[in-house]
């Protein structure tokens, strides 16, 4: 199973989901601060991270655009704020899942799981290991990324969106396919996550959806990514 990094400021919530994530063979490290939480992601990487937001040293959104400075690790988030701009928020600043408190130790099981799975398989369906489309470069070995020469910052997710786009260079890839091969999550309602990614994507390109050069719209199918004209 999975090495889990479980940061809970509650002792009892932190309790309650340490025993049902190691009764279900993770093995499991439990810390209350964000600080420990840092200091055990840079000693030890662990596979996951589930990250409460209530910390009480450091708000969780700081804690995640820290934690994702020193890892790409998957994290999750556990929060009671539900809220669509926070939960906008979190994804721009790196999460790869959410999920609002209460919920069951079966629920986080799955979504660990499908989260795990996800990560896997972007990582598998972006070959060969560089994609030059027209000035931008995508070495998926390295996990970086050229527009023009300069560096690009993208965070984990974006990376995997533009890296498998970029191995279809041309090709209309539609948003059910980016949920199925990226997120592994074919799931109705998940648009929102798609657009932010992609918006924030276009941003670091120098474009936007009205004015594309690389990601390019197609109206009711989906996106491709192709050479400037």
């Amino acid at each position: 199973m999975a090495t889990v990094l479980l940061v809970e400021d509650d002792h009892v919530v932190r309790g309650a989901m340490l025993r049902s994530l190691a009764d279900r063979g993770h093995a499991v490290h439990a810390v209350g601060t964000a600080l420990d939480a840092l200091r055990r992601v840079a000693a030890e990487t662990p596979d996951l991270v589930v990250l409460d937001l209530g910390l009480p040293d450091l708000d969780g959104a700081d804690a995640l655009r820290m934690l994702r400075g020193i890892t790409d690790v998957p994290i999750i988030i556990a929060t009671a704020r539900d809220d669509e701009q926070a939960i906008v928020r979190l994804l721009r600043a790196g999460a790869d899942d959410y999920m609002v408190k209460p919920f069951t130790g079966a629920h986080l099981e799955a979504r660990i799981t499908s989260v795990l799975r996800r990560a896997g398989r972007a990582s598998r369906t972006v070959t060969p290991a560089v994609h030059t489309v027209g000035g931008l470069r995508v070495d998926v070995g390295e996990r970086s990324a050229q527009l023009d020469g300069v560096p690009l910052a993208l965070t984990r997710k974006e990376f995997d969106v533009l890296a498998y786009l970029a191995a279809r260079p041309g090709r209309v890839v539609s948003r059910r396919e980016l949920l199925e091969e990226v997120w592994r999550q074919p799931s109705v309602g998940e648009d929102q996550t798609i657009d932010v990614h992609l918006y924030w994507l276009r941003r670091k390109l120098g474009e936007s959806a009205a004015k594309p050069r690389y990601l390019r719209t197609v109206r009711g199918v989906g996106f491709r990514l192709v050479a400037p004209d």
